[in-house]
């Protein structure tokens, strides 16, 4: 982990990916997918304190007639006001429009938690590094199928593209 981050609310965006019912039920690790959705919350509920915009994912199969049980976004979590981005790729950027929303908004750096991991959250995060943001990962509102999984994410690949940090070590400032 790193020293704690200040983020600016005007410039700055939520990103929780795959906070489903069927995702979040999942055997996971280090953490169980309830206590990621805790943690999401209290960042959801921050940010939007602060002004700043919440964007919530959630996957959808491409393709199928019917979406399995428990594809939408956990209830309760989506508040109005939100960004809601379905998509159909393991990332969140490919084919939805989120990057135009961010733009639109003003958004410059994107804090991430969410499932998997290794998953959905670091193939979204690639993308948006891949499209300049800045990026934050915190650690303790993510989980994996693994622990081994997660870690790698955490503490080999999560360095080099942004910021590392625990919830508490996030603060949104003034800008």
């Amino acid at each position: 982990m790193t020293e704690p981050v200040t983020l600016d609310p005007a410039r700055s965006a939520l990103v929780l990916v795959d906070l489903m019912d069927r995702i979040v039920a999942l055997p996971l690790e280090p953490r169980k997918g309830t206590e990621v959705l805790v943690a999401a919350q209290e960042l959801a509920t921050a940010f939007r304190s602060a002004g700043a915009p919440v964007v919530l994912i959630r996957v959808e199969r491409p393709g199928a007639a019917e979406q399995p049980p428990g594809s939408g976004l956990v209830s309760g979590l989506a508040q109005d006001g939100d960004v809601e981005i379905v998509k159909r790729t393991i990332g969140g950027f490919q084919g939805t429009g989120l990057d135009d929303r961010l733009r639109e908004l003003g958004v410059s750096t994107l804090v991430f938690g969410g499932i998997a991991t290794n998953l959905g959250v670091e193939s979204t995060a690639r993308a948006a590094g891949d499209l300049g943001y800045d990026l934050v990962f915190v650690e303790d509102a993510m989980a994996a199928l693994t622990a081994a999984e997660h870690e790698a994410s955490v503490r080999l690949d999560f360095p080099r593209l942004g910021s590392v940090v625990r919830a508490a070590e996030l603060t949104l400032g003034r800008g």
